[in-house]
């Protein structure tokens, strides 16, 4: 692969890449599994080692089967926490006899709010006075998607855990984008004032 290449060129390590669930899943669980998708990332993951680069994978980098969009409303339904749970599973156990690091989702934190609250991200719902989409709640929404989401990292970290870190010998996480924020006084307001704030940032 002319890509791997290149990154082995250059030196690196290692390479933080995402899975795309629709080239593994088009429809889901009901359309079964696409064995084009699993046989591309096969190559891709072989390469790498064979380059000495250690793959990074990411589960969820801000996209979905449309047909899951469709069905669930995207991350707003909750049967939409099955389907992740499943193509999880799926990636485990295709990926992970040499998959040693993975993240379950790149920044939900952001994902929420850019695509249920500001609508600059697919599925782009939004409400008044955050924007004006077709559609969308921007007080309500990005919460309930950001609750989907860390169920959905939950079990399957819970399911990683027992059935697979075992003998894969891997580990597995989750990526937050973050602010920090210091105290501008100190206090007993800034200092509470501070303490929301990275809650609100970090503590996912």
């Amino acid at each position: 692969m002319e890509d791997v290449e290149i990154i082995h060129s250059l030196g690196v390590n290692s390479y933080r890449f995402s899975i795309s669930w629709a080239r593994i899943l088009p429809r889901g669980q009901l359309g079964g599994v696409n064995s084009a998708g699993i046989a591309f990332y096969d190559r891709l993951i072989t390469a790498l080692l064979q380059k000495g680069i250690e793959p990074f994978v990411t589960l969820h980098h801000f996209d979905m089967p449309q047909e899951l969009e469709t069905r669930y409303g995207s991350w707003l339904g909750a049967g939409i926490r099955e389907e992740f749970g499943y193509y999880a599973d799926v990636c485990f156990k295709a990926f992970g006899d040499r998959v040693r690091f993975w993240t379950t989702f790149n920044e939900p934190n952001m994902f929420a709010k850019f695509a249920y609250m500001l609508g600059n991200y697919p599925p782009a719902r939004c409400s008044p006075p955050f924007g004006t989409c077709n559609s969308g709640n921007s007080r309500r929404e990005p919460y309930v998607a950001a609750h989907n989401m860390l169920l959905s990292h939950a079990a399957a970290v819970e399911n990683y855990k027992k059935n697979y870190q075992a003998t894969q010998g891997g580990s597995i996480g989750i990526v937050i984008a973050m602010k920090w924020y210091e105290l501008l006084t100190n206090c007993t307001e800034d200092i509470l004032a501070v303490r929301r704030a990275l809650s609100f940032e970090v503590n996912w």
